[in-house]
């Protein structure tokens, strides 16, 4: 066989059967350059107008139609495709081949109840609405990393997948997005969420548990109403109910193992409106928290026993819903060990080793743990405050405030963890497999 027929055999091998190899120093280039796309001012100021928008017309879970009208009109001007409605107002979006192997990252649309006390030309125009939790950066930044994508997607072997997602704000959003089919064929999922007592350009996260599970109750607690003055003619709810919080307390300093945080909270007490009479009903609510199943369906157990239990030593009936339908019960939020290890490389290369910090778990909540039941998802902090400037105030104040100057750090990085994901798998997938693939889309 002659040397030009070798040639054209070896070039016929390699076109048809070779795998892309991506060596350690191309891949640790990549979200240097992502962030460095992000940071031009017409990128910029592009995410930081779209934040802006949504920031003036908040919207409640399942509301969010206007959000998503924004959202998948950006999506258009960028040529990407999507699938809607999932979960009425969710919308998943898809940057690549179409094909596997494919990875998701998160955002969330709603906003809060609340009235927004920043005064600023872009506060909201919704009255008793207000995007106090970071939502409307959320989806921001899930578009820059869009756009980031996009302009790069010539590089992107695999597919990404961009899950918009109603209701994360004790509305179960995630649960009815996957129950829609927003997760199909999807391996992994990344999600964020801004942290105003982090510094900017520092991320947190842990391996394995790192928020609690959480759920919500709500008991009506019924004696006998009566004059205050001749109290042996009632049955006090009120002194039933403050027993009935006393005892609650103890569910977690006395039956629950030290070591294993949980948290139950009464911070609704309702009864009564004048000052000598005894109310015939009085109403208490709350929320519990816990790192495990186990210790969840305990606390939830003994919480409508020691209800009941204490009111009826005090003569009183009680009725304890724990509002499933409107509140779902959210699971521990736990973070894949291997995505730990791939978000720490990540992120690492963008922001430098010492800006990745490992943090205890968190008490709070957040249904992003829904997927994380059904593949592996990893859901970390990024940090916003910075310190030449004022103290930014925590989520779920009416004086929240968005440190715009960390939009593109998390729109980079969220770009960046997705296709480091997809360019990783791919180098470890046999080159018999690559070309036996079927269209997902």
């Amino acid at each position: 066989m002659d040397f030009s027929r070798w040639v054209f055999l070896i070039l016929i091998f390699v076109s048809f059967s070779a795998i892309p190899i991506w060596s350690d120093s191309s891949l640790s280039e990549i979200p240097i350059n992502f962030l460095n796309f992000a940071k031009k001012a017409e990128v910029f100021d592009w995410i930081v107008g779209v934040r802006r928008r949504i920031h003036e017309n908040p919207e409640l879970g399942y509301e969010e139609f206007e959000t998503s009208k924004i959202i998948r009109e950006e999506l258009d001007k960028l040529g990407i495709s999507y699938k809607y409605p999932f979960a009425t107002t969710g919308i998943v979006g898809f940057v690549g081949s179409g094909k596997s192997p494919f990875v998701a990252i998160r955002a969330d649309m709603d906003a809060l109840p609340m009235q927004e006390m920043v005064d600023w030309e872009h506060k909201s125009k919704n009255a008793g609405k207000m995007h106090a939790c970071g939502h409307d950066a959320h989806v921001a930044m899930l578009l820059g990393a869009a756009k980031i994508l996009q302009e790069h997607r010539d590089i992107l072997k695999g597919t990404v997948a961009l899950v918009f997602q109603p209701a994360e704000e004790g509305g179960g959003g995630a649960k009815k997005m996957i129950d829609a089919g927003a997760l199909e064929n999807i391996e992994s999922i990344f999600g964020l969420h801004v942290n105003p007592q982090f510094p900017l350009g520092k991320v947190s996260s842990r391996p394995g548990p790192f928020l609690a599970g959480s759920g919500f109750f709500e008991a009506v607690i019924s004696g006998k109403g009566g004059h205050a003055a001749i109290p042996q003619h009632s049955i006090d709810p009120i002194l039933a109910a403050s027993n009935v919080i006393v005892s609650l307390q103890h569910l977690v300093s006395r039956e629950a193992d030290p070591l294993d945080s949980q948290v139950v909270t009464v911070a609704k007490f309702q009864g009564g409106g004048a000052f000598n009479v005894i109310p015939d009903s009085v109403t208490i609510g709350g929320t519990f928290r816990a790192f495990s199943k186990e210790s969840f369906q305990q606390l939830r157990q003994r919480i409508e026993e020691v209800i009941v239990g204490q009111a009826a030593v005090q003569r009183c009936n009680a009725t304890v819903d724990f509002l499933t339908k409107e509140k779902p019960f959210f699971p521990p939020t736990v973070n894949d060990k291997n995505l730990h290890k791939h978000f720490q490389r990540v992120a690492g290369d963008m922001l430098g080793n010492d800006h990745v910090k490992d943090m205890e778990p968190l008490m709070g909540s957040e249904d992003f743990a829904f997927y994380q039941e059904v593949i592996p998802g990893y859901f970390y902090l990024l940090g916003m405050q910075d310190e030449t400037n004022e103290k930014l105030v925590s989520v779920h104040s009416p004086y929240f405030k968005i440190n715009e100057e960390a939009l593109p750090i998390g729109a980079a990085l969220q770009a960046s963890l997705a296709i480091r994901y997809l360019l990783e798998a791919q180098s470890q997938v046999p080159s018999s497999s690559i070309s036996d693939h079927h269209d997902e889309l």
